[in-house]
């Protein structure tokens, strides 16, 4: 009676006969095999990774909190049952050693100036980065008979000793962006103003008078407040 055994789908069942490996039964039913064969069970259904976040350092020595999402199966059964210690264990320290080598190969975020281009990070690489993850798992993986079906980071911050300057820092970045936009678009203005003023001959203005045009305009146009407006009287020059 201990010869019959029942597989279920997506499961396996590993033979060993005195040692030897017998072969591997992966077809779901109902089947009875010599009762001296050692059965070894093996899932073969896909299988969820979550690895808690661990603390390294990207590319530029920054310490970062990062964590990862593998995707995984059994696709050698030999290679899984004999070839590693445990299977299990093996994804899981190989899984936290491809995600440090990987993190290590990129910085947490891209500093360059607007129109550059602007070098691949971990919070902008997106699918280049997950690619790299999962090809480095797929590698290591490999000599337990293990096929990687989706790695992605699930995870991404800054350590928190330096998550409040790194902080600042991003906001400087994009205070700085934004306010070449305003200088940008207020430089367009006031030329577009200055031609439409010589072309339809409203007023002529000499140089002291466009000066003093151009610098009230960009006052106005890059002010972060509500410009509060003045009402001359006189003429231009009081």
């Amino acid at each position: 009676m201990i010869g019959f055994m029942i597989i279920n789908p997506n499961q396996s069942v590993v033979l060993i006969l005195f040692g030897k490996y017998q072969g591997t039964v992966k077809t779901d039913g109902f089947f009875w095999v010599n009762p001296f064969n050692v059965k070894k069970k093996i899932s073969l259904r896909a299988h969820n990774f979550d690895n808690e976040p661990i603390k390294v350092n990207d590319k530029l020595g920054n310490p970062i909190m990062i964590g990862a999402v593998v995707v995984w199966r059994v696709k050698d059964t030999y290679k899984a049952a004999f070839d590693v210690n445990d299977y299990l264990e093996f994804v899981g320290i190989q899984s936290e050693a491809a995600l440090r080598r990987m993190a290590g190969k990129y910085p947490y975020d891209e500093f360059h100036d607007e129109g550059e281009p602007g070098e691949t990070s971990l919070r902008s690489g997106g699918k280049e980065v997950n690619d790299e993850l999962e090809q480095a798992l797929d590698r290591r993986l490999a000599i337990a008979g293990i096929e990687v079906l989706e790695a992605r980071i699930s995870h991404l911050a800054y350590a928190n000793e330096i998550a409040g300057a790194m902080l600042q820092r991003q906001q400087a970045t994009a205070i700085v962006a934004a306010r070449r936009k305003i200088v940008e678009g207020a430089v367009g203005m006031v030329e577009m103003a200055l031609e439409e003023l010589n072309q339809k001959q409203i007023v002529h203005l000499d140089d002291e008078k466009k000066a003093a045009m151009v610098s009230n305009l960009m006052v106005v146009l890059c002010s972060d407040k509500s410009a509060a407006p003045v009402v001359n009287t006189g003429t231009l020059y009081q």
